[in-house]
């Protein structure tokens, strides 16, 4: 079993269409035929999504998102229009609301990678691949590649593992033409905020990225460069050899694997709700991401 520990009731909003509940986010789609989004404050680990919120985490998913959508305006137009609540929505939307173009969206996560970790350590491991890319011998956990590589996946349900795929399998799933652009977007946008984090101390090890038709045009959607869906290391700890310290939820998965919570993760049991110190801990990660990498207090 996963998915929700408690799964919320959508806040009902005049002129808006409740679409989805997601791991994090509300969508809605409002009379002119725009999607809302709405970051809540919600975590998830383990493919459960936690009982317990995190304070701000909606709010810097969302204000960063739209820092790293300024910073990559000049290689990919972004589907945010607005970033106002709609009138009637309560007064906590400020700030984690994004009013966006509806687009046709392409099935696939667009990964890329510019370290080896995670489920691309896993292959690698095995065969020395990440996604069918063969890699050269004596890499180690947290090792840096040649290159940064695209390696996508099949977007997952709440509760399920977002599954790697080859770059032939996206080819065939959307059209070639489709994957190569997938591929430079991918890859072009990586480069760019890897070098921008590495200039305020931060190695992007990883990220993943949505994509959209807007008529015949590629769009970048969702969140994009947050804790959530990037690794990102401080690099002034970086050293491969072993796993690496993280700005993300670290916090929670470690105390969710402790003796402390008393989860076994390999029953069907919920997890339980995170204690004060876990809490903390991980908000304060998040705003620190967030300070570090636009420069700018969290407030």
């Amino acid at each position: 079993m996963s998915g929700f520990v408690e799964k919320p009731e959508p806040i009902q909003v005049p002129g808006l269409v409740h679409l989805h509940t997601g791991k994090v986010r509300e969508l809605y789609r409002n009379e002119a035929g725009d999607l809302v989004m709405v970051a809540s404050d919600r975590i998830s680990a383990y493919d459960w999504v936690l009982p317990t919120e995190i304070p701000d985490k909606g709010r810097v998913l969302t204000q960063l998102s739209l820092w790293w959508f300024d910073q990559l305006a000049d290689l990919l137009p972004h589907h945010v229009l607005a970033t106002e609540p709609p009138a009637g929505a309560p007064a906590d939307w400020a700030g984690r609301t994004l009013v966006c173009k509806s687009l046709n969206m392409v099935p696939v996560e667009c990964v890329a990678r510019g370290y080896l970790t995670g489920s691309g350590l896993a292959e690698y491991a095995e065969s020395r691949t990440v996604c069918g890319l063969a890699l050269p011998e004596g890499l180690v956990d947290g090792s840096e590649l040649p290159a940064p590589i695209f390696t996508p996946a099949t977007k997952a349900a709440v509760g399920e593992h977002d599954e790697n795929v080859s770059y032939e399998e996206v080819a065939r799933q959307v059209g070639a033409e489709t994957a190569a652009q997938l591929r430079q977007a991918t890859l072009a946008a990586y480069s760019r905020a890897r070098d921008i984090a590495r200039e305020r101390g931060i190695i992007l090890a990883d990220t993943k990225f949505e994509f959209g038709f807007d008529g015949e045009h590629l769009v970048i959607a969702d969140e994009v460069l947050t804790p959530d869906s990037s690794r990102f290391w401080p690099a002034e700890q970086w050293e491969p050899g072993h796993a690496q310290p993280s700005y993300d939820k670290q916090f929670v998965r470690d105390w969710l694997t402790s003796a402390e919570s008393g989860w076994d993760r390999g029953s069907e049991q919920p997890p339980p709700a995170l204690p004060r110190h876990v809490v903390d801990a991980t908000r304060a990660k998040y705003v620190e991401a967030y300070e570090r990498l636009t420069g700018t207090t969290w407030s």
